[in-house]
């Protein structure tokens, strides 16, 4: 089941403002004028060890012939249908004004559940005033924040956690699920077919043939596994249409419900922002990932083109650079049975575990050789590292004084963990922590 959560209101309220502050960063442009956010915004939030994809929507006008607000009127309705909570943002400075009584209406009748989020709270007299919006009428209950200055916003999410349904529980036949994720027209439904060995999916030239998930249970080399074609994910400002919008979502859905995640690209394009994206939700995510380059047979090739290839990729997506690329033809069927070994690899990599015996052995001699840096005059020693029982592999590292440790000496001990232990394609995390 799906963790979306919908940020939606009339324009120029602070939802773009929120939406950065969930995600602990600029990422939605903000304005003073209405209007200024017109495409899709997506990202990972995490609160109390909680996750869930936050969407930030335009602000909904009714009755507009402008082409841009239609289109955002459209994409809101969908995010509304497709969300599993909807934020309904509104102004205490301004009150209730009739398009936010208009949007009331649709909000209702979209059976979600709904959270009202009062904002720009910053005095008692406006914190008073978000009283007003129960006049709504909406099922909802009424947290007055201030998205500028974070106020608020603690409260808010404990009650979007309550709302959110439960994280899935493992099926009772625990296999691995592989998504294969891209923009549109790289290939991925090709690859489907080529797979199967039959024209399974719908392929055709025209970007966004593919509208939604499709799942197929597939066996290869006495290996069985679920593998999800996607909708093509197009760069954010390209999303014009509604249908695409729920195509978007229902990939991130595709994603959150996987274990191994696919990214393809086109080699004549290579990686861009929006593989850069996706690949930035996986490792949040705690997916596997590995990066499928196709149409492999386009490029003119020399001695180095392959290993040129993969430099500049991963320098675009370090420090997310355990993650392997493999380059296919989906055409000529180069590779492509490769590219399905290489996903299992990384699921059997993600559900690895390691002796604490076996960990302690080969981690305290590399720790030794280069142990952390004093801070202050103050020895740091780590004296013991066990694996956690999660359902992604993490680590716990035992020291005297673990508010030393610096992420330079944590990136150290990760690439040592790699080395020794391969993890290739998978998030891991490491914890340090008083003895």
């Amino acid at each position: 089941m799906s963790r979306i959560v919908a940020i939606v209101g009339r324009p120029n309220v602070g939802k773009s403002t929120l939406f950065n502050r969930l995600l602990e960063r600029k990422v939605a442009i903000i304005g003073d004028q209405p209007g200024v956010t017109r495409d899709r915004h997506y990202g990972v939030v995490e609160w109390t060890g909680q996750q869930f994809t936050a969407i930030d929507t335009g602000g909904y006008v009714k009755g507009s012939e402008d082409k841009f607000e239609s289109e955002i009127r459209k994409q809101v309705e969908v995010a509304l249908k497709e969300c599993s909570v909807a934020l309904f943002m509104v102004d205490c400075q301004v009150g209730i004004t009739p398009q936010d009584e208009e949007f009331a209406k649709i909000i209702r009748a979209s059976g979600k559940p709904i959270i009202i989020i009062a904002n720009k709270a910053e005095n008692q007299s406006s914190l008073l005033a978000a009283n007003e919006f129960y006049n709504l009428a909406l099922p909802a209950e009424v947290f007055p924040i201030s998205s500028m200055t974070g106020s608020g916003t603690g409260d808010m999410l404990d009650a979007v956690i309550k709302a959110l349904p439960d994280e899935p529980e493992e099926p009772e036949i625990d296999l691995p699920k592989i998504a294969v994720l891209g923009r549109p027209n790289v290939g991925k439904s090709s690859f489907i077919n080529a797979l199967l060995g039959e024209e399974r999916l719908i392929v055709t030239d025209e970007a966004g043939t593919t509208r939604d998930a499709i799942h197929t249970r597939y066996n290869l080399f006495g290996k069985e596994f679920l593998i999800t074609d996607t909708a093509g994910v197009r760069k954010k400002a390209k999303v014009s249409e509604n249908i695409e919008f729920y195509s978007v979502m229902r990939s991130i859905k595709a994603m959150q419900d996987s274990d191994v995640v696919i990214i393809m690209v086109d080699a004549e394009r290579g990686v861009e922002a929006q593989d850069l994206s996706l690949l930035g939700l996986a490792h949040k995510y705690n997916r596997g990932a590995m990066i499928m380059v196709n149409k492999w047979d386009n490029i003119d090739k020399d001695s180095n083109t392959a290993a040129n290839f993969e430099k500049e990729i991963l320098e675009k997506i370090s420090p997310l650079d355990y993650v392997p690329i493999l380059f296919t033809s989906v055409l000529n069927k180069q590779r492509i049975f490769k590219a399905i070994e290489l996903a299992l690899d990384i699921y059997v990599d993600l559900k690895k575990r390691i002796t604490t015996s076996e960990l302690n052995e080969v981690m305290l001699k590399e720790i030794e050789t280069y142990p952390p840096p004093a801070i202050k005059g103050k020895h740091i020693k780590i004296k013991y590292i066990t694996q956690l029982h999660s359902k992604t592999p993490a680590f716990v590292f035992f020291c005297n004084l673990p508010q030393y440790i610096k992420t330079p000496y944590i990136r150290f001990l990760e690439n040592k963990m790699r080395k020794h232990f391969g993890f290739e394609g998978v998030p891991i995390r490491l914890f340090m922590r008083k003895k």
